[in-house]
């Protein structure tokens, strides 16, 4: 009798074991698990606009809601996505544009878009309204970001082109792992015609010259045009090393 007791209560213990186990990993996965990326690289999606920031008279900062609040858009550093819509005549058009917002931005992603009096895409964008859905497309692009593969970053940027460069400059800012210094050389016409002024100016662990055309007497500018001259602030790292990426 006391055998069978012993034997019941060993089986009892092996089964309450297995459970703790077994929930134990259950919850470990459950919270190390990646979210699935929200983007298609071969279909188009469309997102909901649920708020449109107006940041000048042609330029403006719209957030696109996910399926969730967890949800993550899925796209690499380094790489862009494709957007639809459609022009004056209303014909479709198909860009690309890179966000301002990293896959660890959860529930949303944000687009900067500068507006052009005859662009076509821009068009698309000046009508958009919140409610509306933009279609996007993606991953795209060739180039992905690994955290020091490179010991310096040389950006060039001119007007929207800050975009791209921003998404790679933020994600390195924001991993205290990554040693990978950054210069960025950014020409704009008029001071007006920064994009993304406060979180530029703030940035602390790159260096940013801006160059305009027309003078300003409110931003640190360089008054020409890049050239030979203005790449004196570029890392000076061998390039023939490979430790130094001209983006």
């Amino acid at each position: 009798m006391d055998a069978l007791q012993s034997r019941r209560i060993e089986a009892i213990s092996i089964a309450v074991a297995v459970v703790a186990i077994g929930a134990g990993t259950a919850y470990y996965l459950y919270i190390t698990r990646k979210p699935k990326p929200c983007l298609d690289p071969d279909n188009f999606k469309e997102f909901k606009l649920v708020k449109r920031t107006q940041l000048s008279h042609n330029v403006a900062k719209f957030r696109f809601e996910l399926p969730t609040p967890d949800s993550v858009l899925g796209l690499p550093i380094g790489q862009h996505m494709s957007c639809r819509g459609k022009d004056s005549v209303g014909e479709d058009v198909v860009k690309p544009y890179t966000p301002t917002t990293l896959d660890s931005d959860v529930g949303y992603f944000e687009l900067v878009i500068k507006m052009y009096p005859q662009g076509r895409m821009s068009h698309h964008f000046r009508e958009l309204q919140e409610g509306d859905y933009l279609a996007v497309k993606g991953p795209k692009g060739r180039f992905k970001y690994q955290p020091n593969q490179v010991k310096a970053f040389g950006m060039l940027a001119g007007g929207t082109g800050i975009t791209p460069m921003f998404q790679v400059a933020r994600a390195i800012m924001e991993n205290s792992k990554d040693k990978t210094n950054v210069s960025l050389i950014y020409a704009n016409v008029t001071f007006e015609d920064i994009l993304l002024k406060v979180l530029l100016s703030s940035a602390h662990h790159y260096s940013v010259q801006s160059l305009l055309q027309v003078a300003c007497l409110f931003w640190t500018v360089s008054y020409f045009s890049i050239c030979r001259k203005s790449l004196i602030i570029l890392p000076k790292v061998s390039l023939a090393a490979s430790k130094c990426t001209m983006f």
